[in-house]
């Protein structure tokens, strides 16, 4: 669950001061167990099979969720110039206990990967403030300004606040942790970035969403991509979308919004997908500005936009606007799209070769 959604209305800045998102899913885990507690055993005292499945669920989608961390990093940080008014001062890190999961997987998480009242780090964002602090996955976060932090179930909302009233007056959080039973005391400066919160679905349709604020690739797009390339592709297409305000003119905001807070739950109801599933599909002048925008945020971030229109077209070949609740069906203007991307990499390459900067 993004850190927005776990805080009350009105607690944006609480939620961009923590970083993005981070799934509710995500287990803590360290290959090939769970990030930053020791694998689980094979036998672990207490764990039913029940709770041994779902510690597999955790620890799968743990991975997932990484590799989005990983390529959607340098997405967010090096475009904070062209989010303008959705870029936010993050620390570059989410942290979970035991409470951030439901049910089955709060006793999974406790039993099985050993996470208790007290918070802990599941990520941090490559070339982030946490990253360059030295931050890691699996230290427990004791206090932050010289304060105790809150445990239990509501601990990370009430963190939260902590963190944003320091980063509000101050450029770095100064914290303690423990890592490996040793205390430590660092300093996490904040990160200008693109604020969205980046979401794993757990859904096998080919697909990727964005309502505005949030970002989601269903697990079937990824394992569809080859490569990073092809997946910062899709985050960068959708990301331009919520830059461009689509969701809100093409009235789908609401739709989107739903689709995301179904898909990132642990068990989703697919049978919410079935037909269109209720959204529109991209009017073709809107598909090819963002995928325009999309391909100044890859190239900015590093990645090889040239490469985007063979990944677009086997992907329409493979998943037609015939497949309903697929990609292309949602954005079915391949010619459109395909120019706007060549038009686009001609004048990256022409400012390049001028030194001028990057921007459209």
């Amino acid at each position: 669950m993004t850190l927005t959604r776990l805080l009350r209305p009105g607690a944006s800045l609480i939620a961009a001061a923590l970083l993005l998102s981070a799934c509710a899913t995500q287990a803590p885990r360290q290959s090939p167990g769970i990030p930053g507690v020791a694998e689980r055993p094979a036998e672990a005292p207490g764990l039913t099979p029940q709770m041994a499945a779902a510690a597999d669920t955790l620890t799968k989608m743990a991975d997932l969720q990484d590799r989005l961390y990983k390529v959607a990093a340098p997405l967010l940080i090096q475009n904070a110039e062209l989010c303008k008014g959705q870029a936010r001062n993050l620390l570059g890190f989410t942290a979970k206990n035991r409470w951030s999961y439901p049910g089955e997987y709060n006793e999974a998480a406790h039993v099985a990967f050993g996470m208790d009242e007290h918070l802990q780090v599941t990520g941090v964002l490559a070339g982030s403030g946490a990253a360059r602090a030295g931050l890691q996955v699996g230290d427990v976060l004791l206090s932050a300004g010289g304060k105790p932090l809150p445990v239990g179930k509501n601990a990370l909302g009430e963190a939260g606040t902590i963190f944003a009233r320091i980063i509000a007056t101050q450029a770095s959080l100064p914290m303690s942790i423990e890592r490996r039973r040793v205390e430590r005391d660092i300093a996490i400066p904040v990160t200008r970035a693109c604020s969205f919160a980046i979401e794993l679905g757990n859904a096998d349709n080919i697909n990727a969403y964005g309502d505005g604020n949030r970002v989601l690739v269903t697990r079937g797009m990824i394992g569809f991509t080859r490569n990073d390339d092809e997946l910062a592709f899709v985050l960068a297409r959708t990301m331009a979308h919520n830059l461009l305000n689509h969701p809100a003119t093409q009235r789908n905001q609401a739709t989107l919004a739903s689709v995301i807070d179904n898909l990132r739950s642990i068990t989703p109801d697919t049978s919410l997908l079935i037909g269109s599933g209720g959204i529109k599909a991209m009017p073709a002048d809107a598909d090819a500005a963002a995928d325009r925008l999309a391909t100044y945020l890859a190239v900015r971030a590093g990645y090889d936009a040239t490469r985007a229109p063979a990944f677009w077209r086997r992907l329409a070949d493979t998943y037609p606007p015939t497949v309903l609740n697929g990609y292309s069906a949602n954005h079915p203007a391949l010619a459109q799209r395909l120019a706007a991307i060549d038009k686009a990499n001609g004048e990256i390459k022409a400012k390049r070769a001028a030194k001028k900067p990057l921007v459209p």
